[in-house]
């Protein structure tokens, strides 16, 4: 099994920056993506950023350039740092894990709420 602990969500104005960590335990081995998803009130659960074990990345249309998603392996701690912060990002945020092999996240985090006001 593993662990995903995810901090650093909060309240904060349009335009502001929020940096989102996720402190992974357990079973480490066996990770190979790891990755942020969202979902507000009423919509489905989406991907944000993901990175996999060597460092590619792949970001949402509406996160691009804005969103940056980072990962130390030695640490086992994924972040995601959001600058430039709007209203419609207002949602609770997860972080995930992916097995390798497989196609789909594996574990959560138990999410962290990110409130943008305008």
């Amino acid at each position: 099994q593993v662990q995903l602990v995810e901090s650093g969500g909060g309240l904060v104005q349009a335009g502001g920056s929020l940096r989102l960590s996720c402190a992974a335990s357990g079973r480490i081995f066996s990770i190979n993506a790891m990755g942020w998803y969202r979902q507000a009130p009423g919509k489905e659960r989406e991907l944000v950023a993901a990175i996999s074990s060597g460092g590619s990345t792949v970001y949402a249309d509406s996160v691009k350039g804005r969103f940056t998603i980072s990962r130390d392996n030695a640490k086992n701690t994924l972040c995601l740092q959001m600058n430039s912060l709007k209203p419609e990002d207002t949602a609770m945020y997860y972080c995930a894990a992916r097995k390798a092999g497989n196609t789909g996240p594996d574990y959560w985090g138990q999410g962290t709420q990110v409130t943008v006001s305008s």
